[in-house]
């Protein structure tokens, strides 16, 4: 590096030698001989981190990079400690997502799945999987995540398949497996069950629909009810109220006549009902409402499903009415209602519709025969294990979230009706398991359970979790129970839910909605260190980042910042005997007697930006930690420390550059990896063969 070396830093020409030449090392790996530091030893610490899997659908977009750079910061710190790190990446077969994307490459053809038939439909998407399932992973490389890639699990891998029947037997011998029919949600897009945290929601501007019931006693009285799903009243079985609702009370134990039918339903009193909406009076369907189920059987009262698991009226909801879709129905319902003077007034109203979280098509609540866990006491560990501190939210506020669920969680519906994913194991049986099921197991089987292997040994359990809050209960909850039961231990101390990002306006990106931020874009323009640190940089105590590109330029301009420093360093060295100084060396008294008062003050300010930056990653703090090195290197180290160089030439000082730009360089390299490691490479002199095995300074 001299003075015919490019003053600007090239990401484009760097990034992707680098990161060949670190793979190629073996590095990545806890079992290469010199990995963990270059001090190779059988009873070094551990420190494991398991890869969110994520979909064979998906590619990379800005939750991913932000969550793989938090993880390969942990991960690089902790192997330049000393500790013998291991990353573990893989991905998820995402069964439902799959399925979609499979069936609409067939729909180009003309085709669906069923033409095919199970065998054929599957053997296509494994050719899909094998075609496109590990681009996702290839574009970590691109962000210079330090997974140890010979590891790579997939969830429908033989062996994690065994795991999964392997757990599904023992849940089913201890009677914690069951079948039966209950009111689940349906998708009639997808054909299939989901379970409540498989949902999204989307604002609706609807009606909140008054109608009247007439009581049965032929005293021209009526009680009014209020909807949002006036089409669902062809399967009322009775109505209720709020048994401390003063204004009802008379009629508890009555009946009224179910417009547009001649059944005649009980008034009942239940306290699920909340006075304050609508009129306090409520519709209770039980064949189309969860909460209605369970009123109704409290009070043992019939289901009647009227609508089909296509989405359409059944039979039972009267000739009038069979096979015309819910939408249709709906119409036909208020036009009835209307000429019989039955709607007392209609509101605007606005609402959170369910709608399928992978097809985007509204959700059905609607009986259906399906395989469910009992929850409650496998939420009872999983409680106790936050609650007695085995496993730790950061920040804390998230542990409410996880506790709440498991507080108030209702038996797992675990079954779903789709071909691709891990077939129950029971003979005869069509259905295939919750994908969540199987990544309930991540940790778990990726390192060879139920086998007692060597890895399970020795890296079981994790050391922190780093995920998104959106999924703290569909998926973290579920690991730290199956991880006590199968392994009674959790399987990871701590959990760090990353901030989720955001655009300027505060709203979530979507790709589909033309809102989402490329990051392989923000590589290709800026750099993956620049992103790296720009993403990082925002990592403050907010609960979402509001994007900037700002931020990635600045990251950009940092970077050229350490390569033009770096220049500067080296060509004051050039040609002279300067070694890579210890610390110890550097405090010792003989040396630190020539220092003078700016070479003094740069090294106290190394000292505390060292001490300050273990704090804050210790800490979980990203953002507070790349703030406090940006300020060090480019405020303290370049504007103030190099100036006062160009003023004092002493062998001392030039080695107190040297000793503090290397030392820098290790303290920025789990941010920014590729510009460091370059520049390491670059030095005339190095104590090991990568930056990436460095010693952290103590």
């Amino acid at each position: 590096m001299d003075k015919k070396t490019s003053a600007a830093y090239n990401p484009k020409e760097t990034e992707p030698k680098i990161y060949r030449q670190w793979e190629k090392s073996g590095f990545f790996s806890p079992a290469s001989a010199k990995a963990s530091a270059g001090r190779p030893d059988k009873k070094k610490k551990t420190y494991v981190i398991a890869l969110p899997p994520p979909n064979i659908t998906g590619s990379l977009h800005m939750g991913h990079a932000l969550n793989a750079t938090i993880q390969d910061i942990l991960i690089r710190w902790k192997r330049l400690q000393g500790y013998k790190t291991l990353w573990l990446p893989g991905t998820d077969h995402a069964g439902i997502a799959t399925q979609n994307v499979v069936e609409k490459e067939l729909k180009k053809q003309g085709l669906t799945r069923h033409d095919l038939g199970r065998e054929k439909f599957l053997r296509k998407v494994w050719q899909w999987k094998e075609e496109y399932g590990n681009r996702i992973l290839d574009q970590l490389k691109q962000i210079g995540c330090s997974c140890d890639w010979s590891r790579t699990a997939f969830t429908m891998d033989k062996d994690y398949q065994k795991a999964v029947e392997e757990v599904f037997l023992h849940y089913y011998k201890k009677k914690w497996i069951y079948q039966g029919k209950r009111v689940v949600n349906w998708c009639p897009r997808c054909q299939t069950s989901l379970s409540d945290l498989e949902l999204e929601y989307k604002e609706e501007k609807t009606h909140l629909w008054f109608i009247k019931y007439p009581l049965a006693d032929k005293s021209k009285k009526h009680l009014t009810v209020a909807t949002t799903r006036p089409e669902t009243m062809l399967g009322d079985t009775a109505v209720a109220v709020n048994p401390s609702d003063k204004r009802y009370k008379t009629l508890v134990g009555k009946k009224v006549a179910l417009p547009l039918t001649n059944r005649e339903i009980p008034i009942v009193a239940d306290k699920a009902i909340e006075m304050e909406f609508g009129t306090g009076a409520v519709k209770v369907t039980p064949a189309h409402s969860m909460t209605d189920a369970e009123i109704a059987q409290r009070h043992n009262l019939p289901s009647i499903q009227v609508i089909s698991d296509k989405g359409r009226m059944t039979k039972r909801a009267s000739s009038d009415f069979a096979s015309l879709t819910v939408s249709d129905a709906r119409y036909k319902v208020i036009e009835e209602l209307k000429k019989r003077n039955l709607i007392e007034k209609i509101e605007d109203y606005v609402h959170q519709v369910p709608v399928c979280y992978r097809c985007g098509n509204k959700i059905e609540q609607l009986i259906s025969q399906q395989w469910f866990l009992k929850m409650d006491q496998l939420a009872k560990m999983a409680i106790q294990a936050v609650e007695t501190n085995q496993v730790k939210f950061h920040p804390l506020k998230w542990e409410k979230v996880y506790l709440d669920w498991l507080s108030n969680i209702k038996d797992w519906c675990i079954s779903r009706q789709i071909w691709w994913g891990h077939k129950i194991p029971i003979d005869g049986v069509d259905d295939v398991l919750d994908t969540w099921f199987s990544s309930a197991l991540w940790p778990l089987a990726i390192l060879g359970w139920p086998k007692k292997t060597k890895d399970l040994k020795e890296f079981y359990p994790t050391d922190t979790l780093s995920t998104a809050r959106d999924i703290i209960n569909l998926w973290v909850a579920r690991m730290v129970f199956s991880g006590l039961e199968f392994m009674k231990k959790a399987p990871f101390e701590n959990v760090f839910i990353h901030p989720t990002v955001v655009n300027k306006e505060g709203k979530r990106m979507s790709k589909s909605l033309g809102t989402g931020v490329d990051p392989l874009k923000l590589i290709d323009q800026y750099g993956a260190d620049a992103t790296r640190f720009g993403l990082a940089y925002q990592v403050l105590d907010n609960q979402d980042i509001k994007f900037s590109e700002d931020s990635i330029l600045a990251g950009k301009k940092f970077t050229n910042k350490i390569w033009n420093a770096s220049r500067f360093v080296l060509q004051q060295i050039e040609g002279k005997k300067i070694n890579l100084s210890t610390p110890s060396q550097i405090k010792s008294a003989k040396f630190q007697k020539n220092l003078t008062g700016a070479d003094k003050k740069i090294l106290k300010q190394l000292a505390d930006t060292a001490k300050k930056i273990n704090a804050d990653l210790e800490k979980f703090r990203f953002g507070h930690a790349a703030h406090i090195l940006y300020d060090f290197f480019w405020r303290d180290f370049c504007d103030k420390y190099i100036e006062a160089v160009k003023k004092q030439d002493t062998k001392e000082t030039k080695q107190v550059l040297v000793y503090v730009l290397t030392q820098s360089l290790i303290l920025l390299h789990p941010f920014i990896p590729f510009v460091t490691e370059s520049i390491y490479q670059k030095l005339p002199f190095k104590r090991e063969k990568f930056l990436m095995i460095e010693k952290w300074p103590i």
